[in-house]
């Protein structure tokens, strides 16, 4: 608050609207929806707040969010939502050995099954830290992974048709891809920035 009462009431409200948001989605679209909108919304925004808290003289919002677009937060952002997920699969992966990742219409077992299956928080893993760092071996290394991702999630929808899951994933990645093609500047060598 630091004196700032109307900006603090502000912020209160947009949060209260948020929460009863992300819980009607939870009650209409299952837990699922909600946490995936408390994800991409909710705490983005949570993070603008606490990054305008940060700075010297509070701003207000916009000028906030005009810095954190400069100084390319919103692709950290995605960094460490690619940190989280990789050790999110690897907890799936060690909690449940028999798991196995349907790649391209099959389910590998053995060996290629555990490599199938490591590839996911490895690369994960790899795009977390280089977005987190804008090294532009991660602009690379994810679009790779997005093309093998769309084709493999085209692929699984020929065979299997369209399961919640896989259709969350593939909008989500299209989503996620053409913003990062997008921001592709942020990924300018450290000699460049």
């Amino acid at each position: 608050m630091r004196g700032h009462p109307l900006h603090a009431t502000r912020v209160l409200a947009v949060g209260a609207l948020l929460g009863t948001i992300t819980w009607g989605l939870g009650h209409l679209g299952g837990a699922g929806a909600g946490f995936f909108f408390a994800l991409m919304i909710i705490l983005p925004w949570w993070c603008l707040q606490a990054y305008e808290a940060s700075l010297p003289t509070p701003p207000g919002q916009v000028e906030a969010l005009k810095t954190a677009w400069r100084r390319a937060h919103d692709v950290r952002y995605l960094g460490g939502l690619f940190l989280f997920t990789a050790f999110t699969d690897l907890y799936i992966i060690l909690a449940n050995p028999e798991y196995s990742l349907t790649l391209f219409c099959s389910k590998p077992e053995g060996l290629p099954g555990l490599l199938a299956k490591a590839q996911s928080p490895t690369l994960h893993l790899a795009i977390g830290y280089g977005f987190l760092k804008l090294r532009p071996w991660a602009l690379l290394v994810y679009m790779a992974y997005a093309a093998f991702g769309l084709c493999n999630a085209m692929a699984n929808f020929a065979c299997f048709g369209y399961g919640r899951i896989r259709t969350v994933f593939f909008l989500s990645l299209v989503a996620f891809t053409i913003y990062v093609f997008w921001r592709r500047s942020c990924f300018r060598p450290v000699t460049a920035r």
